[in-house]
């Protein structure tokens, strides 16, 4: 019989939290998924890594339960694994994970259940990235807009250059990480995350690049995000059909923009961003069809960063999100109803703003009057209808 060396790397798989946000009614780290729980499908990531010891803390009362999901997750590789009880709060749990770690690891990872979706690939990238005394921590650039609020009151911009939002897994060697910890507790201070504790130490902390996969499943949005990518996964080559409309009434302020182009002269819009209505009408055909919920889910009234937004900014956005959910643009057809403005012209120009903001796919836009019925007939404003076709990527 062949006796593997014992690995000087242990992934602590923090599973303990209760999940309010989530509203399931169990602890997050059990709500499924598809036909598995989210725990289950973190750990299908961290056993598709490079052998290592795996701890999971979990819920108090539960350990039967994330027991048994280790195991299935394990296959042969289940004397790798244990399963101890988390506590309170997660700087708690994270130390309940330390205290068993076996005497010849040496880098220890932390690691987000929530992140179910977590690639393999990512969590070896953090283990091969520890070195010396500092830790390391997958990021993502900040793409969003920020701003500086106090009450209802915006008070300035922040530089979104300097910052990027952080992921797990989360690696460290041991021996610092472990006397950062016991100064933690020692103190009774709550950090946000692993980095921010052990840097309150005085060590280092540097970054690799994170994986929009690994987002934190927090909400029930997120949770139908993660089964929508794993629904695409499990359906190569089928296509899917999604379908937007849109209205807007005339009486915004400025000149008219619409299918991504400026109107100098038109009457513009009404609407929370630039009142484009072919644009939001090919946003919503594109959720529709991944099946990430709607313009307004995404765009509306609580996202205040999307207010005055021109059409590329709502289509780039669209593109990530339905990237990330596994589908690719196949084509979209667009046809809007009103009688102005006078559209022929500028057809050509229109569909070609329109396919580089969603990444050169396929765009066509037709135009149509009703021969003075409806509201769009009167003049009162324009309708538009969108239809898109989307392929699981490969």
């Amino acid at each position: 019989m062949t006796v593997l060396p014992v690995p000087d790397t242990a992934i602590i798989v923090v599973a303990a939290g209760s999940g309010t946000r989530l509203s399931a009614g169990a602890p997050k780290a059990l709500v499924g998924i598809d036909g598995r729980s989210i725990l289950r499908h973190a750990l299908d990531g961290v056993f598709a890594a490079s052998p290592m010891q795996v701890i999971v803390v979990a819920p108090a009362g539960f350990e039967g339960e994330a027991e048994a999901e280790l195991l299935a997750a394990a296959g042969d590789r289940a004397d790798l694994g244990r399963v101890v009880t988390g506590g309170s709060t997660r700087q708690l749990s994270v130390a309940a994970g330390l205290g068993a770690l076996w005497g010849d690891v040496t880098t220890v990872l932390v690691h987000d259940a929530a992140r179910a979706l977590t690639a393999a690939t990512q969590i070896d990238a953090v283990v091969r990235a520890v070195t010396g005394d500092a830790g390391v921590i997958p990021v993502l650039p900040v793409v969003d807009t920020l701003k500086r609020v106090d009450g209802a009151t915006v008070v300035g911009a922040v530089d979104r250059s300097e910052l990027a939002a952080a992921q797990t897994p989360q690696g460290f060697p041991r021996r610092p990480l472990e006397a950062a910890y016991a100064t933690a507790l020692a103190s009774g201070i709550e950090y946000t995350d692993d980095a921010a504790l052990y840097a309150a130490s005085g060590h280092d902390v540097r970054h690799i690049a994170g994986s929009e996969r690994a987002f934190k499943i927090t909400t029930p949005a997120d949770l139908e995000r993660a089964r929508h990518l794993l629904s695409a996964a499990s359906a190569p080559g089928v296509p899917v059909i999604g379908i937007g409309t849109d209205v807007h009434a005339f009486g915004g302020e400025g000149d008219l923009w619409l299918a991504g182009l400026e109107w100098p002269g038109e009457p513009a819009l009404s609407g929370h961003s630039d009142g484009d209505a072919v644009a939001h009408a090919i946003v919503d055909a594109l959720l529709g069809g991944a099946g990430l919920g709607d313009i307004g889910l995404h765009f509306g009234t609580s996202h205040p960063e999307y207010a005055g937004a021109h059409a590329e900014v709502f289509l780039a956005r669209t593109l990530d999100l339905v990237t990330e959910a596994g589908w690719s643009i196949g084509n979209i057809a667009v046809q809007f109803q009103g009688n102005r403005p006078r559209f022929s012209t500028r057809r050509p120009e229109a569909e070609q703003v329109l396919s580089n903001a969603l990444g050169g796919a396929r765009v066509t836009v037709s135009a149509t009057t009703t021969d003075g019925l409806g509201f769009s007939g009167r003049g009162e404003g324009i309708s538009v209808t969108a239809i898109a076709m989307l392929i699981p990527a490969s």
